[in-house]
């Protein structure tokens, strides 16, 4: 009785490491990832990465991706030029000094 029990756990257990005709799963992309590559192609004037970013995750998660990623960029560049974030914001902007 026990061998019949353990065949079948075993044969219940079976997962063959490729089932024919499967594909594999598609790969997910993070707001970051998308954010990243979607304002590095804005940099570049490249259409194709921004269009391709555009369509890994929602419009509102790309904005709080894109926010994200502005605001880890300016306290970078602010602690690069021992500015005030502020500063380097406005800078960056082209605007005139508070």
């Amino acid at each position: 009785m026990f061998d019949r029990l353990r065949r079948l756990r075993k044969f219940l257990a079976y997962r063959p490491e490729e089932v024919p005709g499967a594909r594999p799963p598609a790969r997910q992309h993070n707001i970051f990832e998308a954010a990243a590559v979607y304002v590095s192609g804005c940099a570049e004037d490249d259409q194709d990465q921004i269009d391709e970013a555009v369509t890994w995750v929602s419009p509102e998660a790309l904005s709080f991706g894109v926010s994200e990623l502005a605001c880890r960029a300016v306290i970078a560049l602010a602690r690069e030029r021992d500015e005030s974030p502020q500063t380097v914001a406005r800078s960056l902007l082209g605007l005139p000094a508070a």
